[in-house]
C-alpha cells in the first residue's frame, strides 16, 4: 500500500493563489500575443484554470505540475449536439509545484507558475487549432510535449522576469534533440 496517497497534500495559501493569478493573467496575455489572437478569439478555446482545492479526486495526480482534461461542454438549455464544444481544464497539482519550488535553489513561485501556464495554454490552442489531436499516441504526444516545450521558450524568450533564465534552464532536457527525449 502507498501510504503518500493518504497524506494530505499541500495545497497554495492565499498568498501563494495571488501570485498564480499573476502568472495566469501575463500567460494569457503572452499566448494570445504569440498566436496573435484576439479576445473574442481566445473566448472561444474553452478552458479553466483549478488548483487542487478545486479538483476532483480523478484529476489529481502525482508527478506532473498540471495536466489537461478534455470534457464536453454545451450551451445551457441547448439540446442539439452541434451545441457541443471541447472544455479543457487545466488541473493545477500544487502539491508537486510546491515541493519543486521550495526543494529548488533559486526557482521562484511566480516564473515556475508562468511558464507552467504558458505550456498548458499552448497546448489548448494547439488542441482547439487542431495542431495536434487531443487522442494522440504516446509517441506522438512526446512529440508534441518537445514541440509545446520548444514553443512555450520562444514564448518566454522576451520576457524579463527575475528567475525565468532559472525555470527555462530547469526544463533544458525537453529541448534537446528529439532523438535525446529518452534519457527525461
Amino acid at each position: 500500500m502507498d501510504l503518500d496517497k493518504h497524506l494530505p497534500r499541500k495545497a497554495f495559501n492565499a498568498e501563494q493563489t495571488l501570485t498564480l493569478n499573476k502568472a495566469v493573467t501575463m500567460a494569457e496575455e503572452l499566448v494570445s500575443d504569440f498566436y496573435k489572437m484576439s479576445a473574442s478569439q481566445w473566448l472561444r478555446p474553452k478552458y479553466d484554470i483549478r488548483t487542487l482545492a478545486d479538483l476532483n479526486a480523478n484529476e489529481v495526480v502525482e508527478g506532473p505540475f498540471a495536466q489537461i482534461i478534455r470534457y464536453e461542454g454545451q450551451r445551457q438549455g441547448s439540446a442539439l449536439g452541434s451545441e457541443v464544444y471541447d472544455f479543457y481544464k487545466i488541473c493545477l497539482q500544487d502539491h508537486t509545484i510546491l515541493n519543486v519550488v521550495e526543494n529548488r535553489q533559486g526557482l521562484a513561485l511566480l516564473p515556475f507558475c508562468l511558464y507552467i501556464i504558458v505550456h498548458e495554454l499552448v497546448h489548448i490552442v494547439r488542441f482547439s487549432k487542431f495542431l495536434q489531436n487531443f487522442d494522440a499516441s504516446p509517441s506522438e504526444k512526446l512529440i508534441e510535449e518537445h514541440r509545446v516545450h520548444d514553443i512555450t521558450h520562444q514564448i518566454l524568450g522576451t520576457v524579463r522576469l527575475a528567475g525565468i533564465d532559472l525555470v527555462t534552464d530547469y526544463y533544458h532536457r525537453w529541448r534537446q534533440p528529439i532523438e535525446n527525449l529518452s534519457e527525461i
